[in-house]
């Protein structure tokens, strides 16, 4: 079974639950899952987990994402997408100059309410089956942050931008509140996701491709190892022996009992690292409070057993002068 993440073009017409489905009937194989839902009529980059990897799940869906957007102004529709009921249209007298400010204005941190049509529930019930039974229920605003935004091109009444937002925005919504910002309306006519975290559109591959690799004996090597996803945090190995018995168990791992390891080294150092003392993991490292950001590099570190398998992600007690596991992976 393969362990780790594929990079998957999803094509349009296809839910995130289909290409997962897909996958399974594709690599043969059932632990998998993706990290954030595309909207079926949008495209793009969609990392799927594999084996243990499936894992990473959640933390890769509060990664932020890129996308490039086409909205449409002059048209407001109940979905507020193209797919979905005209509900109003408007004249669109605005200059490329107007548009290009109300675009850039949604710069940072902004309340945004999420649509009818959305997975979000309310008091039990997800907001698109209300608004498929014709309800429309009160939805409270939420913090969403547009880390980038720029206008790629203007042909109005359609204007192309590209958007590096954090989780949970609804690039949708955007294009509806530019739309209302403008005073002439606006819906999103098209959605590509070119980037997720170190995901990139380049390197995406359709699940026809996939297939052909598979057919080829080829699809491993585009597969990301899990702790390549973790390549920003400082790696440490446990020594032979009393390390070795802490992390196979899933214990914590006092410092004295770990040694740096650089990225490239060959797995099977444990004799040479355990002389090396220079490189002994020491109390003074860095500490900070444990549930904080996983991928912290200032407060976590990955940890390897002697002979080069990853463990997981570890983070500092200082009450305890320890590292203790906050994400295991072997044996997942």
């Amino acid at each position: 079974m393969m362990d780790g993440i594929i990079n998957v073009y999803k094509e349009k017409g296809y839910t995130s639950h289909d290409v997962v489905a897909k996958l399974r009937g594709i690599l043969r194989m059932k632990k998998i899952g993706h990290t954030g839902t595309l909207d079926p009529d949008a495209e793009g980059v969609l990392p799927v987990c594999l084996g243990k990897a499936t894992k990473l799940c959640d933390l890769l869906t509060d990664k932020t994402k890129t996308y490039q957007a086409v909205l449409l102004l002059g048209q407001e529709t109940d979905t507020q997408d193209t797919t979905g009921t005209i509900l109003a249209e408007y004249p669109v007298n605005v200059t490329e100059e107007e548009v290009r400010e109300a675009v850039e204005s949604f710069l940072g941190p902004y309340m945004q309410v999420p649509p009818m049509y959305s997975a979000l529930k309310v008091n039990g019930k997800k907001l698109y089956e209300l608004a498929r039974a014709g309800k429309e229920v009160e939805r409270e605003a939420r913090p969403v942050e547009i880390l980038e935004i720029r206008v790629d091109s203007i042909e109005l009444p359609r204007v192309t931008m590209t958007v590096t937002c954090s989780k949970g925005t609804y690039i949708r919504t955007l294009c509806y509140d530019i739309g209302r910002k403008l005073g002439c309306g606006g819906c999103m006519e098209h959605l590509l996701r070119t980037r997720v975290d170190r995901f990139e559109l380049a390197d995406s591959l359709k699940l026809s491709q996939i297939e052909e690799l598979r057919d080829r004996g080829e699809v491993e090597s585009h597969v990301i190892a899990v702790d390549e996803v973790f390549a920003g945090l400082p790696a440490y190995m446990a020594v032979p022996g009393d390390g070795d018995k802490l992390v196979h168990n899933g214990n914590p791992l006092p410092p004295e009992l770990a040694l740096r390891r650089e990225d490239g080294e060959a797995e099977d150092q444990g004799a040479e690292q355990s002389a090396d003392h220079s490189h002994r993991l020491s109390s003074h490292i860095e500490e900070g409070d444990l549930g904080k950001a996983l991928f912290d590099p200032q407060k976590n570190i990955r940890v390897y057993d002697s002979e080069g398998r990853f463990i997981g992600v570890y983070g500092y007690e200082k009450s305890k002068r320890r590292y203790k596991p906050l994400k295991v992976f072997l044996g997942g």
